[in-house]
């Protein structure tokens, strides 16, 4: 019988931010009926890459609900869950760390019987539910800024473990999923391209520049940066522009999803007193915590940079229903001011000057 309402719930997100955590609680009290598997399983991946319904039955039985985890794995998942959702009364939730091989998987099959949701690394907020920020301000922003907001980080007991874990998520994790995408011959030299994109949190990415350092052509180079994007290593915030000829709206600066990832990746965890790249650490830190708490609190927005040629720049520009928030965005408390371009431009903007003391009020 088809079922003509069914969706299918996906969960999109970093590796190792929670996802498998989320489907666990969301299936709490269900296992009786809950057919949940991995796609990381060699024997998921060969039992549901089979498009056969009665085969397909068989596997799910008289189970109501069937969650795959690192759904992406598996081949043609999207049309194995199309025969189910057409023809079961079943639920189905999957998860995938790796967002454009399993939409490639699922779009096109599954149009219209989707629901996303991201799940990232624990937000300011989210760490506030168990840390009180007003009192441990400084001691969380430490940890946070050096060793990220991965959920097991902050349950590890101190810093030799959490180093020990960001190092290992890269050399298995990280790089292991690089290989198994089949997208790059060269897995190092995507590697090195985050080495450099780390370097550079707060700068103008030039592609060329980046495919002279690493001796690749720049179509490579492009390949790598979208790979990193979909795999939620980094996050590309592109410029905006509408009014003034000036405005540079065609390059892009990229930031990492977890800046412990970004730390390890340039094995730097030093404390902050021997760091110069602080600043840098904060942009990153509040610009991803903005999309977080967007994400979170189901209030769509759009996320730009805005420079001029003549180098007048704000941090971050925040559109939402027609509305711009310009953030000016520093570590140390500083009276900051609109570029007098961007006012004329868009005169009904609002500008934030946003710091280490007051962040609080912008994300929580």
């Amino acid at each position: 019988m088809e079922q003509q309402g069914s969706l299918v719930i996906i969960l999109y997100g970093p590796r190792q931010a929670g996802k498998t955590t989320l489907m666990q609680e969301v299936l709490e009290g269900k296992e009786d009926y809950t057919l949940l598997v991995s796609g990381d399983d060699i024997e998921t991946q060969n039992k549901f890459s089979i498009h056969s319904l009665d085969h397909l039955k068989s596997l799910i039985g008289s189970k109501k609900i069937l969650a795959i985890d690192e759904a992406q794995k598996i081949d043609n998942i999207g049309l194995s869950l199309k025969l189910l959702v057409d023809n079961l009364d079943i639920k189905i939730l999957v998860s995938g760390s790796a967002s454009f091989d399993l939409a490639d998987r699922l779009n096109e099959p599954l149009t219209g019987r989707t629901r996303t949701f991201w799940v990232y690394p624990l937000s300011a907020a989210e760490i506030g539910t168990h840390h009180n920020w007003g009192l441990n301000k400084d001691t969380l922003l430490n940890r946070t800024l050096r060793y990220g907001n991965f959920p097991k980080v902050f349950n590890l007991p101190g810093e030799a473990d959490m180093a020990n874990y960001l190092y290992d998520y890269i050399n298995n994790y990280l790089y292991r999923d690089i290989l198994t995408l089949g997208l790059v011959r060269k897995p190092k030299k995507v590697l090195d391209l985050l080495s450099l994109l780390a370097l550079q949190i707060g700068g103008e990415v030039s592609v060329n520049e980046l495919a002279s350092v690493l001796v690749v052509n720049r179509q490579t180079v492009e390949n790598y940066l979208e790979i990193l994007e979909k795999l939620f290593v980094i996050f590309n915030l592109r410029g905006f522009s509408r009014n003034l000829r000036k405005e540079i709206s065609k390059t892009s600066k990229y930031y990492f999803y977890d800046l412990g990832v970004r730390n390890a990746v340039i094995r730097n965890l030093n404390e902050f007193n021997v760091r110069d790249d602080v600043g840098q650490l904060w942009e990153n830190f509040f610009i991803m915590e903005k999309l977080k708490a967007v994400n979170d609190n189901n209030k769509p927005a759009n996320f730009y940079f805005w420079r001029t040629y003549d180098q007048k720049e704000i941090d971050l520009v925040e559109e939402r229903g027609g509305r711009l928030k310009a953030y000016e965005v520093k570590w140390e408390k500083k009276e900051g001011k609109t570029p007098d371009d961007f006012l004329t431009a868009y005169p009904n903007s609002e500008f934030i000057s946003v710091n280490k003391e007051n962040f609080q009020n912008y994300l929580l």
